[in-house]
């Protein structure tokens, strides 16, 4: 059974950095591409980062997410998420999430809260 774990999540301030982790489990982790996601307050779900298999390749779909870096350690089945210069508007529930067989799984999900 596929299971996805995020932990990591705080109140920091502006300007303030911070990791969150994902851990998984049930699945072949180093064959599947990881993501992470965030859902602000009233918005829908946008993806944050991916990275593959391997871990040489990564995916930012936001220019502003430069500031954002996704890792992955294969041998510990965990996905991390860096996140440096962090906003107000960078509040969100975050999760990590992957395909497997076809199928969407996702975390619980862990808040960030950006605030002074």
């Amino acid at each position: 059974q596929v299971h996805l774990v995020e932990s990591g999540g705080d109140l920091v301030q502006p300007g303030g950095s911070l990791t969150l982790s994902c851990v998984a489990s049930g699945f072949a982790f180093s064959r599947e591409v990881m993501y992470w996601h965030r859902q602000a307050p009233g918005k829908g779900r946008e993806m944050v980062a991916a990275i593959f298999g391997t871990g040489e390749n990564q995916i930012y779909p936001s220019a502003d997410q430069a500031r954002f870096t996704i890792s992955r350690d294969n041998d510990k089945n965990t996905t991390a998420l860096r996140m440096e210069s962090l906003r107000p508007e960078d509040t969100a529930v975050y999760y990590c999430n992957t395909w497997v067989d076809g199928k969407n799984y996702w975390g619980q999900g862990t808040q960030v809260t950006v605030s002074s």
